[in-house]
């Protein structure tokens, strides 16, 4: 549960407890963030308006790593904030003020829906031979050689492993990698992935699985060449 209001965090924990759930909250953004990594949930109950890191970023964060069932709380009503909530990955959305028994309902539906509450947390390590990246505890291997990384450079070979064979565009890369991404010009992919190539030994253009698809963007090969 992340929630950023006291009052409605302890009216959440004490209807989910009565109701046999266990519970952990996060009050803002990035606690909430860690705490799924750490905790690894059967469900998200994530709040859009958060400190530190907003809900719509949460969203995106845990989307890359697992298809844990979310459901969205928000005081926003209009339409395009439950379209933007689901499009984000969201599996629900619920507007508040909201009635407890409702509220329970849903989460009970999202439990059923996500077979029995195994969800992708067991298999979020990507390892394809050359490259073991580790979102839950941040650490990177080429070749069995750990690569220390920024978080930027992390999330963005994240992005890239994780659509291996596909080409992501630079604004694609932006809004995946960049904590706030406005403002930021492409150029910067450009100089951001050249970094990383460095750091993971990858300098030479022509070795590097990482590709540069001109007049498109980025992708990532898995050795031997698949997608």
């Amino acid at each position: 549960m992340v929630e950023d209001d006291p009052d409605i965090a302890l009216a959440l924990r004490l209807l989910f407890s009565r109701a046999g759930y266990e519970v952990a909250h996060a009050a803002d953004g990035r606690s909430g963030l860690k705490e799924a990594y750490a905790e690894h949930p059967d469900l998200v109950v994530l709040d859009v308006g958060l400190p530190e890191m907003d809900g719509w970023q949460v969203l995106e964060r845990l989307r890359d790593v697992s298809d844990v069932p979310v459901l969205v709380l928000t005081a926003h009503g209009q339409e395009a904030e439950k379209v933007r909530g689901l499009r984000g990955g969201a599996d629900d959305y619920l507007t508040k003020p909201f009635a407890n028994n409702e509220l329970l309902a849903r989460v009970e539906a999202l439990l059923r829906r996500s077979s029995t509450g195994q969800n992708s947390w067991a298999s979020q390590i990507y390892d394809d031979g050359l490259v073991h990246l580790d979102p839950t505890k941040r650490r990177v291997y080429v070749k069995g050689d750990e690569k220390r990384l920024t978080p930027t450079e992390f999330r963005l070979l994240n992005a890239l492993v994780r659509h291996a064979g596909a080409v992501l565009s630079p604004n694609q890369l932006l809004t995946q990698a960049w904590d706030d991404p406005t403002g930021i010009g492409q150029e910067r992919v450009k100089f951001a992935v050249l970094r990383l190539r460095r750091k993971l030994g990858w300098s030479d253009p022509e070795e590097s699985p990482i590709e540069s698809v001109r007049g498109f963007g980025y992708r990532y090969r898995r050795p031997g060449g698949e997608a």
